[in-house]
């Protein structure tokens, strides 16, 4: 498995995640996104190279990674996360009827004590739960199945969040049987792509914003998105 490359210089890297592949996992669980980042920066040995982690996609989640090359950098980036100042946007075809055309999400989360790894909405107070907080656009009606293609901007970055938030108004991603799907979908993948995001270059401070095509898979179903105006 090669690294689809969107832009690298001597600080930071971004790479275009295929659905399927963990971007971290124990070294047991074999080849991880990490794993190949690492071989990469280290001329074929992983075990000799730094690469920093600032962020993360779901294993069945496409789309943009971003890495960085120093101690310095990752935690430049990390901080620009943490203050919400980068924008992503996901592409997200969902099984669903009556979406509106824009709205804003607000949401209370937990993670379930079953083992399962599922996140669930709850009241807000609730123990351990967290505020997540997302804006929708419908872009498209995609085809006469009633799939519908949904661009997603999550202003906070909790655990499945995008995934339960869908889930949770009936409108699943498609493939994602965790959260409600009934939809057959590729192996390993759903339909939910992080398609762009923007931030600033951690040393040079200007604005960047990086984007990445969606899998094969798509277009093959004939499933289209136009890139939004900087929001």
């Amino acid at each position: 498995m090669t690294l689809k490359i969107l832009y690298e210089d001597e600080h930071l890297l971004a790479v275009s995640k295929p659905a399927g592949l963990s971007t971290q996992a124990p070294p047991i669980a074999g080849t991880t996104l990490e794993t190949l980042v690492r071989t990469h920066f280290g001329g074929g040995d992983p075990l000799s190279a730094f690469a920093g982690t600032v962020h993360r996609l779901d294993r069945p989640v496409s789309g943009i990674v971003l890495w960085a090359k120093t101690s310095r950098d990752a935690h430049l980036l990390s901080r620009q996360f943490e203050k919400r100042t980068v924008t992503k946007e996901y592409w997200a075809v969902v099984d669903g009827q009556n979406v509106p055309d824009s709205g804003l999400w607000e949401d209370w989360l937990v993670r379930e004590d079953t083992g399962l790894g599922r996140v669930q909405r709850c009241r807000p107070g609730t123990p351990r739960s967290q505020h997540a907080r997302t804006r929708f656009q419908l872009s498209s009606r995609l085809d006469a199945s009633g799939f519908v293609g949904l661009k997603l901007w999550p202003e906070t970055g909790r655990m499945h969040q995008l995934r339960v938030q869908c889930g949770e108004r009936g409108w699943p991603i498609v493939g994602d049987q965790l959260y409600g799907s009934q939809q057959e979908f590729e192996p390993n993948a759903i339909a939910l792509h992080a398609a762009r995001i923007s931030f600033h270059h951690p040393r040079e401070a200007h604005a960047m914003t990086l984007e990445a095509p969606v899998p094969s898979s798509w277009i093959e179903r004939g499933w289209k998105f136009e890139v939004s105006p900087q929001v």
